[in-house]
């Protein structure tokens, strides 16, 4: 299973809230389409951001799985996917999101990167939790 870095305050926000779209500047590569993803909160937050909330406290941890059912580019002619939309920018969607529990701290990455197998066992044995 791969993870993205997301700043915060999106991470929270898609762990927590209902931001079902990552935006960004390059288009989801095909192989990723389906696959179901660590949402990790980097180190940063996003300073232009204007959300605010207890999620912010998390940086340098893994804190959502995902599903990334596709992608799209929005050219700004039009209301897009979301609220959470911006034009201009490829829309990633998400869906399927279970936030965890508890976060479970590691090191991000540009892009998609591939998390420790310690990590990989942490979220695994929470996810059992919050399905049992």
């Amino acid at each position: 299973m791969r993870a993205l870095t997301i700043r915060q305050p999106w991470a929270g926000a898609i762990a927590h809230q209902t931001k079902r779209v990552e935006n960004r500047t390059w288009k989801l590569p095909a192989k990723h389409e389906g696959a179901r993803i660590l949402i990790h909160a980097g180190a940063q937050l996003d300073r232009d951001a204007k959300v605010y909330g207890p999620h912010l406290g998390v940086y340098g941890a893994v804190v959502a799985i995902a599903t990334i059912i596709g992608c799209h580019f929005d050219n700004g002619n039009q209301v897009c996917c979301s609220y959470w939309a911006q034009p201009g920018l490829y829309h990633w969607t998400l869906a399927d999101v279970v936030a965890l529990p508890e976060p479970v701290p590691a090191k991000g990455a540009l892009g998609f990167w591939t998390p420790s197998d310690d990590t990989l066992v942490t979220v695994e044995a929470q996810l059992k939790e919050t399905v049992s």
